[in-house]
């Protein structure tokens, strides 16, 4: 399967542990070395019409993300201070 970055970013990320909206992917962090993804990243959003700075970045490993569907991704996230062995 092959998706374009631009038809990734656009999909709502959604956390199957919580069934909570976390946002939508920002970014890609790829490995030089395998030119594999590593990881998604889904960018904080800012607050109060962007004062007082913007929430922290949420990192999610590739081997976290369990489906890609036609309108979401469904991954696996429970923290920053926890990541999740596969």
């Amino acid at each position: 399967m092959m998706v374009k970055i631009s038809e990734f970013q656009i999909k709502d990320v959604v956390n199957v542990s919580d069934g909570k909206r976390l946002g939508n992917i920002g970014d890609i962090e790829i490995n030089l070395t395998t030119g594999k993804i590593d990881a998604v990243v889904i960018t904080g959003a800012g607050k109060v019409l962007g004062f007082f700075g913007r929430e922290e970045d949420i990192v999610i490993p590739w081997k976290n993300i369990i489906k890609i569907g036609q309108d979401v991704i469904l991954v696996r996230y429970k923290g920053f201070e926890e990541e999740i062995e596969g």
